[in-house]
């Protein structure tokens, strides 16, 4: 058996992620976590972030046991931070996987086009984003660089104040809401 492999999407909501992580899933034979299902699930209408954070941990917790365990895993969310991405190749580099980025992006009006059509065909998928949220996010995210995405860029120290990955990644996805 060959090194599982985690699949993460880097991206701006409606650009596709969810559609490859679910082609992923198949192609690869791969464990497809998917945070908007889970909050979604358990919050319908609302989208609290700090227990998004706290979904997407415990989802990274899952990730990891299903990689020791040599399953492939995807995580399907923005990924929008270097910092999460480096806590995650790091974390999977640990564990003797490797670790495959997929960046997806499109232009401001096609997201639009998209995420109005989600919203009017299956609302129960999405939340509301206004154009202003759209912009806002397409000016924080972190687009990876050519070596993020091909593998071949070294993975960075982890930020000031943290000694390990593993560290930054329990302060970024805390264990509980409280």
């Amino acid at each position: 058996m060959g090194r599982p492999t985690l699949f993460l999407t880097v991206g701006l909501p409606c650009t596709g992620k969810t559609t490859a992580a679910r082609r992923i899933e198949v192609e690869q034979q791969a464990l497809r976590l998917t945070k908007d299902e889970w909050i979604k699930a358990l919050y319908g209408h609302e989208n609290p972030p700090l227990a998004g954070d706290v979904i997407e941990g415990r989802l990274i917790q899952i990730a990891l046991r299903a990689l020791e365990l040599g399953t492939n895993v995807v995580i399907d969310y923005g990924l929008w931070s270097r910092n999460e991405r480096s806590a995650l190749r790091q974390a999977a580099k640990d564990l003797g996987a490797n670790a495959e980025l997929h960046y997806f992006e499109l232009p401001l009006a096609e997201q639009r086009k998209r995420a109005d059509r989600r919203q009017a065909e299956a609302p129960h998928t999405t939340w509301p984003m206004s154009d202003e949220e759209l912009a806002e996010w397409a000016a924080a995210i972190e687009i990876p660089t050519p070596g993020e995405l091909n593998g071949t860029e070294p993975i960075d120290a982890p930020p000031p104040g943290f000694e390990t990955w593993a560290t930054w990644r329990h302060h970024r996805w805390p264990p509980s809401v409280s």
